[in-house]
């Protein structure tokens, strides 16, 4: 397995700087962020910057995320039911940065469940749902890496957050196997 894997520190590093799309929800001048120069912004104009930067125009109220940016209750329940229904080691694709947009999702949940009580039923609901995703993909990953080393076809359906569990896991499966199965040295 690569040697080069990146933490899920790393990872979530690199998506909070991965270029997304947002929507002005009204016209406002430009914006000074880090340096960098946002707009003028026009309603309805469709822009892409990086996902820091999207983030504070959305809390600020200046914009929205791209629907296609954006993860929710509905899509999660697709994911959980296309997943189950994958029989033995195999993994169904996720979307694209996937579980930093998870936790995001869960964190954005959990602040706004403490005055909305429709938010912390949907915090609830999404919690469920992503604990038994994750468990139900970390056993197949398991599975996988317990066994011999799989194609890059396999591996290609992993996340990088997967990636990593599988390394560790064949990493140490494969270390103890031998370690077990090695006869030399044995007191007769």
């Amino acid at each position: 397995m690569e040697n080069n894997l990146l933490s899920i520190d790393d990872i979530d590093f690199e998506f909070e700087n991965t270029p997304v799309k947002i929507v002005a929800i009204r016209s406002h001048p430009e914006v000074k962020v880090a340096g960098q120069t946002i707009g003028p912004l026009e309603e309805g104009r469709e822009l892409q910057v990086r996902y820091w930067i999207a983030r504070e125009l959305v809390r600020s109220g200046i914009a929205r995320f791209h629907d296609e940016e954006q993860m929710d209750l509905i899509g999660l329940h697709k994911l959980y039911w296309r997943e189950t229904v994958q029989t033995g080691r195999q993994l169904s694709p996720l979307p694209n940065n996937f579980y930093p947009k998870l936790r995001r999702l869960i964190n954005e949940l959990k602040e706004k469940s403490a005055s909305d009580p429709v938010k912390a039923q949907e915090y609830d609901k999404v919690l469920r749902l992503a604990q038994d995703i994750v468990s139900c993909r970390l056993k197949k990953i398991i599975n996988l890496a317990v066994g011999p080393a799989q194609t890059d076809n396999v591996l290609g359906s992993l996340s990088p957050e997967e990636k990593l569990v599988y390394s560790y896991v064949y990493d140490f499966a494969s270390k103890w196997r031998a370690k077990i199965l090695k006869f030399e040295g044995v007191p007769k």
